[in-house]
């Protein structure tokens, strides 16, 4: 397996698996703030699920070098703050893993010379790999930021 693709897919693994150890926690700390005027523990978690299933779209977007959808991301992390405000933490942890799980399969499926490969869109030159280090480096922010909440 190309090293770059499985560094991805072992980081989304972690981080599954991070976030499930979560579950347990109780009903106070899940809707505890991370830090004074901050999101709280499901509001972290149910932002993972937005930007998810943001590189699920964008991902065929890149392959087929086609004009890359533009997100807001303000809007975006507004929603998922609305959403994970509203939702149970049950149903949160099911839809992260469902979504998580989906991201995982997508990359696996992808052949291994597409991760060095670029591409060119409308909005500039990409790789695989150079686009998902930003997932790598989001989720490995977000699970510093709940570890200083959690432990």
């Amino acid at each position: 397996m190309n090293q770059q693709k499985e560094t991805v897919i072992e980081n989304c693994h972690h981080t599954l698996e991070w976030i499930e150890n979560l579950h347990n926690i109780s009903e106070e700390k899940w809707r505890k703030p991370i830090a004074k005027g901050k999101w709280t523990v499901a509001e972290v978690v149910g932002h993972f699920i937005y930007w998810d299933q943001y590189f699920i779209n964008r991902i065929p977007e890149i392959i087929d070098e086609s004009t890359l959808t533009q997100v807001d991301i303000e809007s975006v992390n507004q929603e998922a703050s609305r959403e994970s405000k509203t939702k149970s933490k049950e149903e949160i942890f099911e839809r992260f893993h469902q979504v998580r799980e989906e991201l995982i399969q997508l990359l696996q499926s992808l052949d291994d010379d597409l991760w060095d490969q670029e591409f060119h869109t409308n909005n500039g030159q990409y790789t695989l790999y150079g686009d998902l280090k930003r997932l790598i480096n989001h989720d490995q922010h977000h699970i510093k930021q709940l570890e200083h909440v959690i432990y």
